[in-house]
């Protein structure tokens, strides 16, 4: 049966007491899972192209603009600290839920160590972090989640094969890195492009719910995934900067009691509320799009670890932090 991977993401808005809310009311609608994310604004890299962004003389964006300032200012206000994840994972056990964070920086992997998380994920801009993938590796969380949007498939073979050489248990989500996720740009056929490289295949899914509803995450039952990954929150869409693309508790209870149905259910379920299926479908094998090119020149690299210089050193590079 599918598990659904509830990511809080920063919706909590830096408020510890709507983290506890949010952790609450994902029990609520049947949650087994429940993810943070383990970024801190002061490994937010400053590259100054993204200051000014670049728009050719036929008003195409060659450059996203995303100021580091007004981006480390929105950040800063929250960071989850190291005593916020003890927390975290203390209302998991109080709520009897599984822990999850993404790591985005090689600096903070140790401290994660320390913590009892059995389960980490790799967000998709770092699938071809490959230094440190192979350190997560090295290490005993019981399973690594990649995902793997606005990766080439040479990139995500390379990880699954150094998962693999370490003997790592290891699973891949697709995902299409344009938020929102438009139906059109689904691809769900991905999902068995990853099965070819792994048994262990999921889905971390991006789209507006509040515009088309649930159709590609129940549409994706379909292919048996083991995992889906939708963001959660409890306040409005517009009171979070990733509310657009998140389940509210309503949302995600149906989403679970779906999951839960037989296959035969579900496509009968997909065939009377769905028709857009076949487009949702999409392509197995395919070129990234223009707005997920731009979406991986922002995003793959936006986080780095400092050495002792002050420096950053990038997840993929081969030196010692």
């Amino acid at each position: 049966m599918t598990k659904i991977i509830v990511e809080l993401c920063q919706n909590h808005n830096g408020n510890y007491q709507i983290l506890e809310e949010m952790i609450h009311s994902a029990k609520e609608s049947g949650a087994e899972i429940v993810k943070i994310q383990s970024m801190l604004s002061d490994d937010l890299t400053h590259r100054l192209r993204f200051d000014e962004g670049e728009v050719d003389q036929n008003g195409i964006i060659k450059v996203i603009k995303r100021p580091f300032k007004d981006e480390y200012e929105r950040l800063k206000k929250l960071d989850l600290n190291d005593e916020a994840h003890f927390k975290f994972i203390d209302l998991c056990k109080k709520y009897d839920l599984i822990p999850m964070t993404t790591i985005f920086s090689r600096s903070r992997l140790d401290f994660l160590k320390k913590c009892q998380f059995k389960k980490i994920k790799v967000a998709s801009f770092d699938c071809a972090s490959f230094k440190m993938i192979e350190e997560l590796a090295q290490t005993r969380f019981e399973e690594i989640i990649v995902s793997t949007g606005c990766t080439y498939d040479d990139e995500i073979k390379k990880t699954a094969q150094i998962l693999t050489k370490y003997n790592k248990n290891f699973s891949l989500l697709h995902c299409v890195s344009i938020y929102p996720t438009p139906i059109e740009e689904a691809h769900l056929e991905r999902i068995n492009f990853l099965k070819k490289i792994t048994k262990n295949v999921g889905l971390s899914e991006h789209s507006n719910p509040e515009k088309d509803g649930l159709k590609i995450s129940i549409s994706a039952l379909l292919y048996e995934p083991k995992y889906i990954e939708r963001h959660f929150t409890i306040l409005k869409q517009s009171e979070s900067k990733d509310g657009p693309v998140s389940l509210n508790p309503k949302q995600l209870k149906y989403l679970i009691d779906i999951s839960k149905k037989s296959k035969k259910e579900i496509e009968d379920y997909i065939k009377k509320n769905i028709p857009e299926f076949k487009i949702i479908k999409g392509l197995e094998t395919r070129e990234l799009s223009a707005t997920e090119l731009l979406n991986r020149d922002y995003y793959r690299g936006r986080f780095a670890s400092k050495n002792l210089e002050g420096n950053f050193i990038y997840n993929w590079e081969d030196k010692v932090l």
